[in-house]
């Protein structure tokens, strides 16, 4: 009985420990670059959709995204056909 009990905790031993060796973890933190127009209790998000002007904006470069004829564009600011924006009154 001892033999089986000595056997079973070896086992549960090596599977624990080789088992575990296989996880990974990934973690990407960017606390403090979100920007100050975003909304209250957000401290990690990649990218904002601003619904009344069509356009999102992603977080880790600080560049908007926007449709310009057909085509997705990156950039630090928007063009003049959104007019001026007040990315604090957004939603």
């Amino acid at each position: 009985m001892k033999k089986i009990i000595l056997s079973t905790v070896i086992l549960l031993s090596l599977v624990f420990a080789f088992g575990t060796s296989k996880a990974q973890v990934g973690i990407s933190v960017n606390i403090g670059l979100q920007p100050e127009w975003g909304p209250v209790g957000y401290d990690y998000v990649d990218y904002y959709f601003i619904p009344q002007y069509g356009v999102y904006y992603y977080v880790p470069q600080r560049k908007f995204i926007y449709l310009n004829r057909g085509k997705w564009v990156f950039a630090t600011a928007l063009p003049r056909r959104f007019g001026t924006v007040n990315l604090f009154n957004t939603h």
